[in-house]
Parts: structure tokens; sequence; C-alpha cells
């Protein structure tokens, strides 16, 4: 099959030098290319960690014999502007992300792409993205946070800081959940939004199958990352294999039973309509509405006792719905 790539070499004779110029060799523009957008950046722990990530995806690439391009825009965090005029900023980055993916891969087209985020507004961003580009491509979750000592994750703080504010325990102790609460990098350690959005893009059939909720400082992660841009660079050579021919209402559906059996963030219900209007499917409320009353054999409350079940742990008991959904991954 024709390579996007190599036709708009043959329009665009400034292309070859220009890529030179940036560092690729000669051999490189003959590749498949593959677009690595990621949401890197030094503002939060969900994001500081995707340049790792990314290298893991672009020496796969390089390995399935393509050459990957890196590119980003960044994502803010909820838990840090909440509370603050800093939150109205929030539901827009969503859709600046998405914009900034649209045009990275439109200016100059590539023949496929992997996308890397972990929290609340990079990844429906990427997915909104992922699905106006609309090249072979796969997802990859960022995974989340460890648990802090005594299990302590950031969703505590609140309760650590009513209990210092209401002199039950004295600044030292307040400090300790401050220094403890977010012990790594990754999306924060429960079922908040991030999480259920990197659950969601799996269940949708975007990712390798068991990659999201993975620790973010697991080895395993690493190797899904460089499996992950080997993939790309398979499917970007094989018929049918863009985002509008895997997803379809059958994967939504598929990933709303999945939010009903692991208690998803009520924040799905702005991302999941937002990414199916993207493929042409209408998803509204009364189908969230429909699909978890008919959903009893597969509900499941995930009990979280003031966040004293972590993200990894939580991976267990997602997979163990996951099974039972109908799912058919790239």
């Amino acid at each position: 099959m024709k390579l996007v790539s190599q036709e708009m070499r043959k329009l665009a004779p400034e292309l070859d030098p220009l890529r030179l110029g940036t560092g690729w060799k000669k051999e490189d523009l003959e590749k498949v290319q593959v677009m690595v957008e990621s949401t890197y950046g030094d503002s939060h722990p969900g994001s500081g960690h995707l340049n790792i990530l990314v290298e893991e995806v672009r020496k796969g690439i390089a390995e399935e014999g393509g050459f990957g391009a890196r590119y980003n825009c960044t994502d803010i965090c909820d838990g840090e502007s909440q509370g603050t005029d800093g939150i109205n900023y929030s539901l827009a980055s969503r859709e600046m992300i998405a914009n900034m993916i649209e045009i990275h891969a439109n200016a100059t087209p590539f023949d496929a792409g992997v996308y890397l985020s972990s929290c609340d507004k990079g990844v429906p961003g990427n997915l909104i993205g992922l699905a106006r580009v609309n090249i072979p491509s796969v997802f990859v979750p960022g995974g989340t946070m460890n648990a802090g000592p005594e299990m302590l994750t950031l969703e505590q703080l609140g309760m650590y800081s009513a209990k210092f504010e209401r002199g039950e325990i004295d600044e030292e102790k307040l400090d300790w959940a401050k220094c403890n609460a977010c012990p790594s990098c990754g999306a924060c350690s429960f079922i908040g939004t991030a999480s259920t959005m990197q659950i969601m893009a799996e269940a949708l059939g975007l990712t390798l199958p068991g990659t999201a909720l993975m620790p973010s400082t697991s080895p395993d992660l690493l190797a899904f990352a460089r499996e992950a841009g080997r993939q790309a660079v398979r499917i970007a050579q094989m018929e049918n294999m863009r985002p509008s021919d895997i997803v379809t209402m059958d994967s939504f559906e598929n990933a709303i039973l999945v939010h009903a059996a692991i208690s998803g963030s009520t924040n799905c219900l702005l991302h999941m309509p937002a990414i199916a209007h993207e493929f042409g499917i209408e998803i509204t409320g009364d189908t969230f509405d429909r699909l978890h009353r008919n959903a009893r054999y597969l509900w499941m409350y995930v009990l979280q006792d003031a966040g004293l079940l972590s993200a990894s742990i939580m991976q267990v008991v997602y997979r163990r719905s996951w099974r039972r959904s109908r799912n058919i991954s790239i």
C-alpha cells in the first residue's frame, strides 16, 4: 500500500532537507513515519515521565523499520488548579490538546501515530485528536503513581487538611502527608477521571491489551510502550486499521459497560460523547443510563475507603470485569 509520507515527499521538495536539518538521516526519509504525540511536560506527575515512554516507543518504531518523530502539547493538572479560577481552563485545555494534535498531524502527514498521556484532560484530548487525524494509531496510557506509606494517596489530602484546621493533627503530620502523597510519577492512584479514561481507552480497543492502570514505574510499562511503537509500524502497512475502521457504536457500548463495572468517574459523561462525536457516533447521558441499567450481570461497586485502595490494586479488580466484556483490540 502507498504510504502518505512518501506521497507527501513528492509534493513538497522542501520536506526532505528540512527533516535532515532536524537530525533525520537520509535513510530515515524512506521509512514508515510515525508521529509520537504526548502531553509530556513538567506541570505535574502525570506527564513528567512521558518523555521516557516516548523514547521507548521510538525504539520500538526503529526496531520495526520505521522512524518516530516527537511532538507534544502538555496538559494541566486539575489537582493543582481546583478551588481556584485556574480550574476554568481545565476543560478548555482538552480542546487545545486535540486541536494541536490535529494541526501537528495534518500540517505534515504521517503514516501512523502513537499517543501518550495519563490524566484527566490529556487522555480524552489525545483520543479526540486521534479520532480526528484518523491514521493507524496506538494509545499508550502513562499509568498511575505509587501509593505512599500507609497507602496514602492524594485523595486523602483534603481529609488531612480538614483535620489540621480542626486542630486534630499538628502541622508536622500535615506536612508528612503532603510530602508522601505523590511518591512517584503517574496519574493519581485512585479511580478518578484520569484512571477512568485510561480504562476507557483500552475498552475502546485503542491500546495494547493490559496497559491501562499499570504502575508508571513498572518495567512492564516500558515494554508495552516499546511494543506499541512496533505495532504502529505494522498497522501503518495494513489495510483498514484506522481508528474509524476499529471503533464502532459497539465499542462505545462495551466501554460504557466497563465504566459501570468499575464505578468510573462521572466526568466520563463529558468525555465519551465528545470522543464519539469525532467518530460520527452519538453518545448521550441516556446511552449511559440505558446500558448501566442493563448491566446487572456486569455491575460491581469498587469500594474506596478514603482512597485506601491504590490504582495498582484497582487494576486487578478492573481486569476481572474486563475479561467479561466483549472488546476486540488492535
